[in-house]
């Protein structure tokens, strides 16, 4: 099945065994592999967003511990030295290709809390814009819930999410997913096609080795996650040559897990999921006619009255003037600033309001029709 070939926007997630040799410390001749089939995709059109795990390994190797700590402190201190020689890693390769890179540090909190989700969402698509590669980490070293809980397949599927990425590519030290553990039977088959969600795939996985806190269960749960927005999971060898040109090329390698939904579909559904109204938009015919049959964003030009008090991020029913409500969504000012802006054009937002943070009310991507 050919999933790769002529899509637009990729995260990729790197594996700690990968890039420390299996805790031996960072490998910057294969970093330097990967860096540049990254930037081998990004010359082909491609958007690359990097997820890497390491920060925990790479710090053991630094200060010369044997096994991975137990003590969440000692877990976070670790992390913080390794950050340090991991972003370093990255950084140095993709400047030999005139390439700039920024560190994104996030925690579940930052999916969770709709203020924070624009947040992040805004200014990854603006460092994409800028022609920039975010490496994205989890923030071990405070994050105490997702040190302990947490991993980076998982973080890397709700990336996928947030930047709507086309495809997401989880490269681990294993081929892909097999039936039954390769390690301990011989007979083992790869799987080379699944479904997100499928419970007969759970079945299969095993548990995760001693440096990364994965294994093929998260890798799956990661595939859930970016399946809500209808984004497809290759799960690969990061040993294989040009793994990311052949699978760009269309080649099928490694486990290939599809969402059960069309990209719109599944993301309206993921939105449905988290419409707890706020507050709500009276808004003119012109702008509803604008949502319905051009399934553009909202501006506030558009808006005529606004109830109820909301913040930021938060979640406004719009209505048209026959009181018909005609869409929900993730408003990107709260209930003062929309007012003083309502009937404006977005050219005067900043003149407003001192300041602009989207010249959308509601964009079109976190905006969903309830006519549907």
């Amino acid at each position: 099945m050919r999933r790769g070939a002529g899509t637009r926007r990729w995260v990729v997630k790197v594996g700690s065994a990968l890039i420390t040799n299996d805790g031996r410390g960072l490998e910057s001749d294969v970093i330097g592999e990967w860096v540049a089939q990254m930037v081998a995709l990004r010359a082909r059109g491609i958007d690359v967003v990097l997820v890497s795990s390491g920060s925990v390994a790479e710090g053991m190797s630094r200060l010369g511990l044997p096994q991975r700590p137990e003590a969440l402190y000692e877990l976070q201190a670790v992390a913080a030295v390794g950050q340090m020689g991991l972003v370093q890693a990255y950084e140095s390769c993709f400047q030999r290709h005139a390439t700039h890179t920024a560190q994104v540090l996030l925690t579940h909190e930052d999916f969770s809390d709709r203020g924070r989700y624009l947040n992040a969402r805004s200014t990854l698509r603006q460092l994409l814009r800028y022609g920039v590669v975010p490496v994205i980490n989890e923030n071990d070293a405070v994050a105490t819930p997702e040190i302990r809980l947490g991993d980076n397949d998982s973080l890397a599927g709700l990336v996928a999410n947030l930047v709507e990425a086309e495809l997401l590519v989880i490269l681990t030290d294993q081929p892909g997913l097999f039936d039954r553990d390769p390690r301990t039977d011989s007979a083992a088959v790869l799987v080379e096609h699944g479904r997100a969600g499928d419970p007969t795939l759970e079945a299969m996985a095993g548990a995760g080795g001693t440096l990364g806190r994965g294994g093929m269960r998260t890798k799956l749960r990661a595939a859930a996650l970016a399946a809500r927005s209808g984004t497809p999971t290759r799960i690969a060898s990061g040993r294989e040559p040009d793994v990311l040109g052949r699978l760009l090329g269309g080649e099928s390698m490694g486990t290939l897990i599809e969402p059960g939904q069309a990209p719109l579909g599944a993301r309206k559904q993921w939105l449905a999921g988290q419409l707890s109204v706020r507050g709500r938009l009276c808004i003119d015919e012109g702008a509803a006619r604008v949502l319905i049959e051009s399934g553009r964003s909202l501006l506030a030009v558009g808006v005529r009255e606004v109830e109820g008090d909301f913040s930021r991020g938060e979640v406004v029913a719009c209505f048209d003037p026959s009181g018909t409500e005609v869409a929900r969504g993730l408003v990107n000012y709260d209930a003062g600033e929309t007012r003083r802006i309502m009937g404006r054009r977005s050219e005067r937002i900043a003149e407003l309001l001192g300041y602009v943070d989207a010249p959308e009310l509601i964009h079109r991507d976190n905006l969903v029709l309830m006519l549907d």
